[in-house]
């Protein structure tokens, strides 16, 4: 029998609609393809004094990561501090032109190109192996390490240039689901932990007070409106600035001087040497260190770096486009950025850079935290790369500034873009099972897998956990 219309059911209340998980403790948002709290954009532009100023700003976070690789690397190198000063300023430079480059040309989005941890492993290697030749002085044997980098880097940036003028790398992002998006850009962010407190750690009467600065300002901002947008936009280089001369007045008072010496050279602001040691001028030049040599087990190593930049770059790229506004990059436009990427690593062997490039992802976070993704500042801060590279006197000024406080500033600025990669998940079916699956083991064997090498190798001497007779492997 079929039911009639007329059929009467009982009468009553609606049932009441559950309540939702946290419900309670404040509103749902609906997915949002932007941010919309951005007070520019990546086609809208500050005032130019305003600009600038953001611009030193992004200059002086690039700053921290180029000063740690060259000193890391170029004391073990046989470097001097005259050599350790010019290397900086060669990294600068090409940052400079690199940024320039990519943000007119590349995927034009407002990200820095600086200098990649991810070839310090294989250039330590390379050390290594030198380190067994017999050389008349240790600045010869720095310019023979110099020179075996310079080859292969050259070699290894056409990992980057094939990938990306082939379309080959524009084919696999084309797979890059918002799922698979979150790990990439999380791991980005997370996987650069030990760039963070534990630098901090080494230095606590300025980095923590860094650190707690740099937390409190988000809190005043609110409190105090009258200083929210000096606050928002500046406050980086407030807490600099303050920590910076807290940190010169414990150098002067003696703070330091019955503690260990690395701990002074971690606390002390006259500990780099770089200011005594820096030309005055100085503009760097193709093969300045010599003509390249090139050796093929030491390319390897290169050639798993530029890989690893390729997909850190490409994380960076899509957090940089949701922080500016942006809509995500394209296959075609992660191509050429990363075709552009393998030139711009080709030039820093070329030009005689201890490392190749990347997309900051320091500088990317620094968009979000001042809420401004503006490419227009990102292009100006090239100019005072290129000014401070020139001039090595008013660079090593700035260079001078202790790395635990870049360290507290990366604790932010890391974190902030391992929560834009989490944003993506509001594109993806939050409760699904599979989901779930992927992210969960994404993300811990992208910590966990780089970590067991982490553990295994000497830095000293860039051997890692694989042991055969062949060291290229």
């Amino acid at each position: 029998m079929v039911e009639t219309a007329n059929h009467q059911h009982p009468q009553g209340p609606p049932p009441a609609p559950l309540q939702p998980l946290g419900g309670a403790r404040g509103p749902l948002f609906a997915p949002n393809e932007q941010f919309q709290h951005l007070q520019y954009c990546i086609h809208s532009n500050p005032r130019w004094v305003e600009t600038f100023i953001l611009g030193f700003q992004h200059y002086i976070v690039m700053l921290g990561t180029t000063v740690l690789i060259a000193s890391i690397l170029v004391p073990k190198m046989g470097g001097s501090h005259g050599d350790e000063a010019r290397v900086i300023q060669t990294l600068l430079f090409m940052a400079g032109l690199n940024t320039l480059v990519q943000t007119m040309i590349g995927t034009r989005l407002p990200t820095v190109m600086s200098a990649s941890f991810a070839y310090v492993i294989p250039v330590l290697a390379i050390i290594n192996d030198i380190s067994d030749e017999t050389f008349t002085s240790e600045h010869q044997r720095f310019l023979h390490t110099m020179r075996t980098i310079q080859g292969s880097l050259i070699v290894s940036s056409f990992v980057n240039i094939v990938l990306g003028f082939s379309k080959a790398w524009g084919r696999l992002t084309r797979l890059f689901s918002p799922v698979v998006l979150v790990p990439v850009i999380c791991v980005v962010g997370l996987g650069l932990f030990q760039r963070g407190f534990p630098q901090v750690a080494n230095c606590v009467w300025i980095g923590l007070p860094m650190l707690i600065i740099l937390v409190i300002t988000q809190y005043l901002k609110r409190i105090i409106p009258m200083s929210h947008v000096i606050l928002e936009r500046y406050g980086l280089l407030i807490c600099i600035g303050i920590v910076w001369a807290f940190a010169a007045i414990l150098t002067v008072a003696g703070a330091y001087n019955h503690v260990k010496e690395a701990t002074k050279q971690s606390c002390r602001t006259d500990r780099s040497f770089l200011m005594s040691s820096a030309p005055w001028i100085k503009i760097p030049y193709p093969f300045q260190w010599g003509t390249p040599i090139f050796r093929a087990s030491h390319v390897f190593g290169m050639l798993g770096a530029a890989l690893v930049t390729s997909a850190e770059s490409t994380g960076t790229f899509f957090a940089a486009s949701r922080l500016a506004g942006a809509t995500p990059p394209p296959s075609h436009v992660l191509n050429r950025s990363i075709g552009i990427q393998g030139l711009g690593t080709l030039l820093e062997g070329i030009f005689g850079s201890v490392v190749g490039t990347t997309a900051s992802v320091e500088n990317v976070g620094l968009l979000g935290l001042t809420h401004i993704g503006s490419r227009r500042v990102v292009q100006i801060s090239t100019s005072f790369m290129i000014f401070f590279s020139i001039f090595g006197k008013f660079g090593a000024f700035f260079a001078s500034i202790p790395l635990p406080i870049f360290a507290a500033i990366y604790c932010v600025l890391f974190g902030f873009v391992a929560a834009v990669g989490i944003s993506f998940m509001q594109f993806a079916n939050p409760n699904s099972l599979r989901n779930h699956y992927v992210l969960g083991l994404s993300l811990f064997l992208g910590i966990s897998i780089p970590q067991y090498f982490v553990m295994n190798t000497d830095m000293n001497t860039g051997h890692g956990p694989i042991r055969t007779g062949g060291g290229w492997i």
